[in-house]
């Protein structure tokens, strides 16, 4: 075979994933709708990227570290208040805010209008902590800060206590 005709066969490999507006799967937490647009299965789990709505006034988690993974987010519409260490940052449409391994943070939309966050996360592994944190708060028991700080633990983060 010529190096020609190599290079013009068909390459195998991963598909393309094509994810059309109202696909994905859904997983609300509270007063948060978040689409799983990407969970990492068709990216060798190197990325995961998520659409979340955040509701008026919706408080997020609380402060917490990730120790594996960056986690980033980018502002679709609204403005959404990120919280790093003891710092507030309004980030308003556009915006991108991206969070290092061992930062402190967390978010809230303080506004009366919604908010849409497009987030990533790499590597992929904290798409699997939304699952699971969806579960808790719909078991019986609900979200106790000890069934939080657990789930958290499962996926290398913790909360950032020495902020409180």
């Amino acid at each position: 075979m010529t190096e020609e005709a190599r290079n013009s066969e068909p390459q195998t490999g991963p598909a393309v994933s094509v994810v059309s507006p109202g696909e994905g799967e859904t997983i609300v937490l509270g007063t948060t709708r978040m689409r799983v647009l990407e969970d990492g299965s068709h990216t060798g789990h190197r990325l995961a990227i998520t659409e979340s709505v955040l509701a008026p006034h919706t408080q997020g988690p609380p402060q917490h570290r990730h120790g594996l993974h960056d986690e980033g987010f980018y502002v679709l519409s609204g403005t959404v208040r990120f919280t790093v260490g003891d710092e507030d940052h309004d980030a308003t449409t556009g915006t991108l805010v991206m969070v290092p391994p061992g930062t402190p943070h967390t978010f809230a939309n303080l506004t009366d209008e919604p908010a849409v966050l497009l987030s990533t996360f790499t590597p992929d592994l904290y798409v699997q902590y939304f699952r699971d944190l969806h579960e808790v708060l719909e078991g019986a028991r609900g979200l106790t800060p000890q069934a939080h700080a657990d789930a958290m633990s499962r996926y290398a983060t913790e909360p950032a206590t020495d902020l409180d």
